[in-house]
């Protein structure tokens, strides 16, 4: 079926590029009919934040980017959503960063686990763990099909960078002593508030960013990059991000004709 054009003066046009892709990725059997429901939700928030990278997000990224450059053992999880999305990125996050790139489905079939890595191998990936029988160790006290993961890929990782996750998962990786990076447009969500770092962004500016953010980084010693994430409060970036969303629905209501939701 093809998708009705978008005209190129559409107001709207950045975020319907982007359900199309996601609509794309449904019908290649990468994204779960839930999958779409979950982008509306993060398309809310994103709306409350100006669709636009924060000042606390690139703070988010940039020791985001640390995390992973002087992590042993990074892996990069990736579901439905983030393969249709982002996977050229992805791949190049991996090759900056020496990071695994690993599988991980919520509603997990071996259709959809071969479907996403084969797409990833499209867009340069190498290697892509969390296949079929590859997937054969389980994190503890999770019970969702999350919870079986790569022996060589996220049970030993000591960084996961989690693009788009559930609560659940992020706060089991912790109770593992994992580092975890989540990318979540929700600052009041288990997985925003669970994490060690959060980038509260759009997957699709967020991992670009964070692309380049370590291919800058990447020639910094290990001490300063470990510097950098003393310095680092994740807290603060989410108490600012909740901050911006308040400012600006204060500044919207205050106004007397809202036309362009960025404000």
């Amino acid at each position: 079926m093809m998708a009705a054009p978008i005209p190129p003066n559409h107001p709207r046009r950045e975020s319907l590029l982007v359900r199309e892709r996601l609509v794309e990725g449904f019908r290649r059997g990468l994204v779960a009919v839930e999958g779409l429901i979950a982008h509306g939700r993060g398309e809310c928030f994103d709306y409350l934040l100006g669709e636009e990278t924060t000042p606390p997000a690139r703070r988010a990224i940039r020791a985001a980017a640390a995390a992973l450059l002087v992590a042993e053992k990074p892996v990069i999880s990736v579901n439905g959503n983030t393969a249709a999305l982002v996977p050229r990125e992805i791949v190049e996050l991996s090759r900056v960063t020496g990071a695994a790139i690993e599988v991980n489905l919520f509603y997990r079939t071996r259709e959809r686990e071969e479907a996403i890595a084969r797409w990833l191998r499209m867009h340069g990936a190498s290697e892509v763990l969390g296949v079929g029988e590859d997937a054969s160790a389980t994190i503890p006290e999770l019970f969702s099909e999350r919870r079986r993961v790569s022996p060589r890929g996220i049970l030993v990782a000591d960084t996961v960078l989690v693009p788009l996750e559930d609560g659940d998962r992020t706060e089991a990786l912790r109770a593992m002593g994992k580092t975890v990076i989540a990318i979540d447009l929700n600052p009041l969500s288990r997985t925003a508030r669970a994490a060690n770092i959060t980038i509260v962004d759009n997957v699709v500016r967020a991992v670009p960013l964070l692309v380049e953010e370590a291919r800058r980084m990447r020639g910094l010693g290990k001490r300063r990059l470990e510097e950098m994430l003393r310095g680092y409060d994740n807290n603060a970036v989410l108490q600012e991000s909740l901050r911006i969303i308040l400012e600006r629905l204060r500044r919207l209501s205050s106004s007397r004709l809202v036309i362009d939701p960025r404000g």
